[in-house]
Order: structure tokens, then C-alpha cells, then sequence
């Protein structure tokens, strides 16, 4: 299957349901999704599940990525740290588009307690849906990927 139409999805504890509704959502689309987890609540380090999915999307095995964590904060700057990845929080849809438009966006990190699943879900697709405009965003994408060393 084509890295094009995969998207990896992974969270830590908190957001569990809040992802396995995301990849529901996401594979009713079209999208082939490659889930993660974990699977169980047991209480886990968002860290690596952040770096794992960025993993896969910085390697082009996967397209893009969502990842989840109560605040959405941690898990995205775990993301971050994989050369390559261009992760961001949205709590809104505007934010969700235009982190794909101005930006490059790789990776969307959502709040499960931040945000309920219908706000989610929509943020998950002005995210999918947003193309990236390149011009003068392709010079500030450019500039962002030379601060990785």
C-alpha cells in the first residue's frame, strides 16, 4: 500500500478512545490507517508513542500522522524532536488547515482533554483536506528544517 493513503495513529493512555474514533473516522475515508496504541489504559509515557509514529512518518512509511495526549502538548513535542516531523496542537479547525496551508504539517497532535470527539473529529479533517500552498511558506518551511542541524 501506498505511503500516500497510510496514516499512523497513536496517543497514551488519556486518548485511547479518542483515537480509535479518530481511526474509524479516518479509515471510513479512504485513509489506511496504522494504529499504534497501545491498546490498553494502563498508565504509559506519551514520549514514545510520540516519537514512534513520527518515526514512521519522517521514514515515508507513513503520510501523515495524528497523535494524542491529554493536553496535547507533550505527546507533540516528543514528535518534534524526529528530524522531519512538523507536528502541531490544534484545538480548532482554522489552526488544523493552516498548519497544512502556511506550514507543511506532517503530524496533527490533538487534546483528549482538550477537545470532545465531534471537534475532533472536524479538526482531523481540515487537517487531511488542507493542501500546502508552497510559495513563500515553501522559504519558511525551508528555514524550519534547517534549524534540525
Amino acid at each position: 500500500m501506498a505511503a500516500s493513503n497510510r496514516i499512523v495513529l497513536s496517543s497514551d493512555h488519556a486518548a485511547i478512545q479518542l483515537r480509535q474514533a479518530i481511526a474509524a473516522h479516518v479509515a471510513a475515508h479512504g485513509w489506511a490507517v496504522v494504529d499504534i496504541g497501545p491498546m490498553t489504559p494502563e498508565s504509559t509515557h506519551y514520549p514514545k508513542h510520540g516519537e514512534a509514529a513520527a518515526r514512521l512518518v519522517a521514514s515515508g512509511d507513513c503520510r501523515f500522522g495524528i497523535i494524542l495526549c491529554g493536553t496535547a502538548q507533550g505527546i507533540m513535542m516528543a514528535a518534534n524532536k524526529v528530524k522531519g516531523i512538523r507536528c502541531g496542537v490544534c484545538a480548532d479547525t482554522f489552526s488544523a488547515r493552516m498548519i497544512r496551508r502556511h506550514n507543511d504539517a506532517n503530524m496533527l497532535s490533538i487534546g483528549a482533554r482538550v477537545v470532545g470527539e465531534g471537534l475532533a473529529l472536524d479538526i482531523v479533517d481540515a487537517f487531511l483536506t488542507a493542501q500546502f500552498e508552497g510559495g513563500r511558506h515553501a522559504t519558511r518551511v525551508e528555514m524550519i528544517g534547517a534549524l534540525e542541524g
